[in-house]
């Protein structure tokens, strides 16, 4: 896998991807990537106003582009559940599970949840679950998730998924969430291969690549200072967006990728040419990604009926 690159692409001629947080940062070179091998890409996004201008300019850096903006907002699952009742297309060739929040202030989703888990896991879930049947007819089919080195920092605790006891620790609540995302990779795999479908569950992480998710937080505390020291690591130690996408894009596309599969930069898990990377054991624990599975399914009340266990 050394060096491998965007030009390693596979044509997408035919397929269909649907990328969250497509508009910006790793999500938008994602899509227009995708776009760029052939494939007709829906760019689920929360804003319209910058959906519809990343549309334009994908478009604008990719001529012929077969791209759409549908509005999904994952901190709300009946946006969550518009968007896959509006999902136009019989075949999903395949999910990326992109967007994400990171380390914000306390807050909660509009169904009561923990911001940082209820966006990076909760509505990714709800969403894989709700398009699952055209995941599952389509052959070959793949579903990337969006996780993150960060998630070393701390195992989930099931018995407090929204952060409703003790002190709220923003950076923690992040790892949990991102832990979050590996095992319901690991779970949905295993569910997937017991069903017998072939459709691939795997999970990515970017490095340490300069988008706005490392400034976000600090905005929106207000805290100048911290923003200002955000931008500065973006500038001086992180990757670019461009090539902080090419672990989603390998774990998308690549032809060797397995299920439960892990990838990220293969420098240090910071920068670098994709490849398999390190992650924690606890992603791995089978009991624990039942349980986060079952609390998933009640939180949400979305069930994966189509997979039979």
């Amino acid at each position: 896998m050394a060096g491998w690159n965007v030009s390693d692409i596979p044509d997408q001629s035919g397929r269909t991807a649907v990328v969250t947080g497509a508009n910006s940062g790793l999500g938008y070179v994602t899509a227009r990537e995708l776009a760029r091998k052939g494939a007709r890409v829906v760019l689920a996004c929360r804003g319209e106003a910058r959906g519809h201008a990343a549309g334009d300019r994908l478009v604008a850096e990719a001529p012929g582009a077969d791209v759409e903006f549908v509005r999904l907002d994952l901190g709300d699952l009946n946006s969550v559940r518009e968007f896959a009742d509006a999902y136009p297309y019989d075949r999903l060739d395949l999910l990326v599970n992109n967007a994400g929040v990171m380390a914000l202030p306390l807050g909660r989703t509009a169904d009561g949840f923990e911001t940082q888990f209820g966006v990076n896991h909760l509505g990714h879930f709800a969403l894989t679950g709700l398009l699952l049947p055209a995941l599952l007819g389509t052959p070959g089919a793949r579903v990337v998730t969006v996780s993150s080195m960060v998630h070393a920092l701390a195992n989930i605790d099931i018995d407090d998924l929204n952060s409703e006891r003790g002190p709220y620790r923003k950076w923690i609540a992040y790892a949990r969430s991102k832990t979050a995302n590996l095992l319901f990779t690991h779970e949905l795999a295993r569910r997937l291969a017991a069903g017998g479908s072939d459709v691939v569950a795997a999970a990515a992480h970017p490095g340490y690549a300069s988008t706005n998710l490392q400034t976000a937080g600090p905005k929106l505390e207000g805290r100048r200072g911290a923003e200002r020291f955000m931008e500065i690591g973006n500038r001086v130690f992180a990757q670019s967006a461009e090539a902080g996408a090419l672990p989603s894009l390998y774990a998308a596309t690549a032809p060797d990728v397995r299920p439960d599969a892990f990838i990220g930069p293969s420098f240090a898990m910071w920068r670098g040419s994709p490849g398999k990377s390190w992650r924690t054991g606890w992603t791995l624990n089978d009991t624990a990604a039942e349980r986060l599975w079952a609390a998933s399914e009640r939180l949400t009340g979305v069930t994966y009926d189509a997979l039979t266990v």
